[in-house]
């Protein structure tokens, strides 16, 4: 729809559609097992994961979001060119320029949609479906694909045993669309960030950006984590975040369907899960399967809810995550 086309609506939105595309190559932690000095066990026990995806072959983060939008838009039964904005969530883009979102909307032929892209690392896809609500609600966009891809295995050390064995490739897409529908769309929406705090998660270009005293791997355009903070951080700011979500719309742990939480750590969710009093059902966890994928993780367990008919119309459900910044989002929707 051309912007001289474009008409205003008033009502609600919906999240009409979502899909997910991952890479061939599985890498399991007995694989692990033969990069670095770890174990199945080991990692089992810390991290709750089991098993990552891997991108090889030219498979980047543009690739895999077209297959993930191009899935979200047949469940939405939309054409590519019916959308207004498309919105990617990454923090491994192909290139600095042009946007892996111009590249995704390309590939699916959905020209002259806009495009842009949004780097709030592990945060990503939650701002960005906030930010999609906030365009539907605008009354100028009609229909807005917000997708979070990531190549992380491009920015790992694959000798450093605290990160290497975390993180998988993958993406994962949804659509808002404008609904007649006033109750449907976010009732209550987050983003925050602590930016003093920026070295206990970052990817330096070269070892001047590494500041005194942080972890450094030693190698360049990798992924560094302080693991001991970030944990800290994560356990402290998930529990809190859900908890502001649920006070701003006056909900309890039974009006709640579901809590979609960023996939790090499965002893941090497990963490939030008995400190707030929810069934182990309600806050979801598919991180064994995938690791974590960074801005990829919360559109994907979107989707696996979606495919398994367990989200209906009128559920609430939390979406949180956290990422490196520090960053932090959240958003409350009625479907």
């Amino acid at each position: 729809m051309t912007a001289a086309a474009r008409s205003r609506h008033t009502g609600g939105a919906t999240i009409t559609g979502t899909g997910m595309a991952l890479p061939s190559r599985v890498v399991t932690n007995a694989d692990m097992e033969k990069i670095v000095d770890t174990t199945d066990a080991w990692i089992t026990q810390r991290t709750g994961i089991r098993q990552r995806y891997i991108a090889e072959n030219g498979t980047t983060a543009s690739v895999l979001a077209t297959d993930a939008t191009r899935q979200a838009l047949g469940n939405a039964k939309l054409e590519p060119g019916e959308l207004d904005l498309l919105i990617c969530a990454t923090m491994t883009p192909d290139m600095i320029c042009p946007a892996t979102a111009c590249q995704i909307v390309a590939n699916l032929g959905a020209t002259p949609c806009g495009a842009m892209d949004v780097n709030l690392a592990c945060s990503g896809f939650v701002a960005a479906l906030n930010m999609a609500a906030n365009f539907v609600a605008s009354g100028f966009y009609k229909n807005v694909a917000v997708v979070g891809a990531e190549q992380l295995s491009s920015i790992m050390d694959w000798t450093d045993r605290s990160t290497c064995i975390l993180f998988g490739d993958g993406a994962a897409a949804a659509i808002v669309s404008a609904t007649d529908d006033a109750e449907q769309g976010c009732l209550y929406q987050s983003i925050h960030s602590d930016g003093t705090r920026w070295q206990e998660l970052y990817c330096p270009r070269n070892a001047a950006d590494v500041p005194e005293g942080a972890v450094f791997s030693g190698t360049a355009n990798t992924l560094q984590m302080n693991g001991r903070e970030v944990y800290k951080f994560a356990v402290t700011t998930l529990q809190k975040t859900i908890k502001q979500a649920m006070d701003a719309c006056n909900l309890t742990v039974d009006d709640v369907k579901v809590v979609i939480p960023h996939q790090s750590n499965a002893r941090i969710i497990g963490s939030a899960r008995e400190k707030l009093a929810f069934d182990e059902d309600k806050i979801y966890l598919n991180l064994d399967r995938y690791g974590n994928t960074s801005a990829a993780s919360v559109g994907l367990c979107l989707h696996e809810l979606n495919e398994a008919g367990r989200l209906e119309r009128g559920d609430k459900v939390i979406f949180v995550a956290l990422g490196g910044g520090l960053t932090w989002a959240s958003s409350v929707w009625q479907l």
